[in-house]
């Protein structure tokens, strides 16, 4: 997002002045600028291996070793070269460099400030365990706590995420890994400290630093899953003209119910890749009766009905969709039995395939068809209402109507408030008889 917000900008502003305060102590303290020099060339020639592998970040265990070893201030400054020569992919390149110095600086400050007050440095140096491990676990769970305040209030300020939400999960997200990078950090600490001096302390990295390679296979892989997926979405798009970024809309409504239902972050995610996906069996339905305009006759409409089944053989070895898959075969079931292909009812639908079954109409009713023109957000909602029980889940639908009523919904093309939309094609009237 290349446009920052005033309010964001003036945020990472006050973030960077606090980072400032942190370090205004430094020539004043007894600092071992070696150290400080080392851990810091560390850190940033870590980052830069992380971002080849675009898996950022990981490098924690170098700051937690530095607020275990160092003065406060002194262990401050340990991120602030590599977050500012780190490479940033998206524009303002300078204010998110000085965003991500400034976050790391303050919460590595404070776990150094937290350890200290706690007694770690003598533990520390004196291989006191397992003494040393209570300061060093409060000094890796204020560095997480204060990552993920600060994370928090830049996702409410510049992503524009409802502040109700916008720390939600953040800190359980992150404990276990930070939890683990403490520990790591704590061994290069004490190792550091030892008789084998800092060569040893590296040592920790090198079993950590396969692991983390193994994690940038991983994403690799599911990159190129994700790739393979944009490309199925570009070409229903691009066969059926007249439905092109509804798949993209629909995923966005999925995840919107889902964040509402207060589903986990991997469920968000794969109810998402189930909307972006739910049509992806139309490449398989002649082009003709995609762009038919007006109503179908029975025999056509069974052919488009096919759709799901297509779709399900498409993305059914692809491993990592889990649920996404049973969405896309179920999507125009209804509740009260008389969807398709199987005819299923109530919780026999997969609570995945009712998402989206959801979030598929009301984008249908919210943009322009072949055979009928977009028609109002609150129309549609009252639309979806009406048919809760009978067609969709009640559940689902109040997610939904919920999530626009705090976050609003921008479709491609809606109808003049004012407009009266013009009648749906004779075969059905229910808002999931859709193509």
């Amino acid at each position: 997002m290349e446009a920052i917000p005033a309010r964001a900008r003036g945020y990472v502003v006050c973030v960077v002045l606090i980072a400032l305060f942190c370090l205004h102590t430094l020539p004043n303290t007894g600092t071992p600028w070696w150290a400080v020099a080392l851990l810091a060339a560390l850190y940033a020639g870590g980052e830069r291996i992380a971002a080849k592998w675009r898996f950022a970040g990981t490098f924690h265990p170098v700051l937690l070793a530095g607020a275990f070893l160092l003065p406060p201030s002194a262990a401050a400054l340990v991120p602030v070269p590599g977050a500012l020569l780190s490479p940033v992919g998206q524009r303002p390149r300078r204010l998110r460099r000085l965003w991500r110095a400034a976050q790391s600086a303050v919460a590595v400050w404070t776990a150094a400030r937290v350890h200290e007050a706690l007694g770690g440095q003598d533990a520390v140096l004196d291989s006191d365990f397992p003494y040393a491990l209570a300061p060093a676990g409060a000094a890796a769970l204020t560095f997480c706590l204060v990552l993920t305040v600060l994370d928090g209030g830049i996702l409410a300020l510049a992503e524009r995420v409802p502040v109700r939400r916008a720390w939600r999960g953040l800190f359980l997200h992150s404990l276990a890994p930070i939890a683990v990078h403490g520990l790591a950090g704590l061994m290069m600490a004490v190792l550091w400290r030892s008789p084998y001096g800092p060569v040893a302390a590296l040592l920790v990295l090198l079993p950590m630093c396969v692991s983390w390679w193994v994690f940038a296979q991983y994403h690799r892989e599911r990159a190129a899953h994700q790739a393979t997926i944009r490309a199925l979405v570009q070409a229903v798009d691009i066969k059926d003209g007249y439905t092109r970024g509804h798949s993209e809309r629909v995923g966005q409504a999925s995840m919107m119910i889902a964040r509402e239902l207060g589903l986990a972050d991997e469920r968000v995610e794969v109810l998402r890749f189930a909307g972006i996906l739910h049509d992806v069996g139309k490449l398989g339905v002649p082009t003709r009766l995609l762009r038919k305009d007006g109503p179908l006759t029975p025999e056509e409409r069974r052919v488009i009905e096919l759709h799901p089944e297509y779709g399900h053989e498409m993305v059914r070895g692809i491993s990592f969709l889990g649920e996404a898959r049973a969405a896309v075969l179920h999507h125009h079931e209804r509740l009260d039995g008389s969807g398709y292909p199987y005819g299923l009812t109530g919780s026999q639908i997969p609570e995945s395939a009712r998402v989206v079954a959801v979030a598929d109409a009301f984008d249908a009713m919210t943009s322009n068809r072949s055979y009928s023109r977009a028609r109002p957000v609150p129309v549609a909602l009252r639309e979806l209402e009406k048919c809760a029980g009978s067609q969709f889940d009640p559940r689902m639908v109040t997610a939904l109507v919920r999530a626009v009523d705090q976050q609003g919904w921008h479709p491609a093309v809606t109808a003049d408030e004012t407009s009266v939309p013009p009648p749906r094609p004779p075969v059905s009237s229910a808002p999931g008889a859709h193509r």
